[in-house]
């Protein structure tokens, strides 16, 4: 009955450090979140104008079709950046364990409902 008792004790003791540390956490990201509110209403605002130092003589439309042509092309590899930054070739751990190979067999097949 003893061991029961400190069982029970240590579970208690355990799930509420784990508890009691999430809550510090919400109400700390809460906080954050407040200030980081208030402190963007009292931002300025962003102006449009571009500044080029590099040629003066080019023509503003260009710079925005160029800034636009930028910011496009960052779009494009953020969206490739995960096969752009793996450590490893697509293909060589194609069976690397068995949850992995478990995984990539239920992707490549459709779901059915159990009968």
């Amino acid at each position: 009955m003893d061991d029961l008792a400190f069982g029970l004790q240590t579970t208690a003791l355990g799930m509420g450090i784990v508890f009691g540390v999430l809550i510090v956490m919400w109400l700390l990201l809460t906080l954050v979140l407040r200030l980081e509110r208030r402190s963007s209403v009292t931002a300025a605002p962003m102006t449009g104008t571009v500044r080029v130092t590099g040629a003066p003589d080019l023509d503003p439309a260009l710079v925005a079709a160029i800034t636009v042509a930028v910011l496009r092309h960052t779009e494009a590899r953020r969206l490739q950046a995960a096969p752009a930054m793996r450590s490893y070739w697509p293909g060589s751990l194609l069976f690397a364990s068995r949850w992995v190979a478990a995984g990539r067999t239920r992707q490549g097949q459709s779901w059915r409902r159990r009968r």
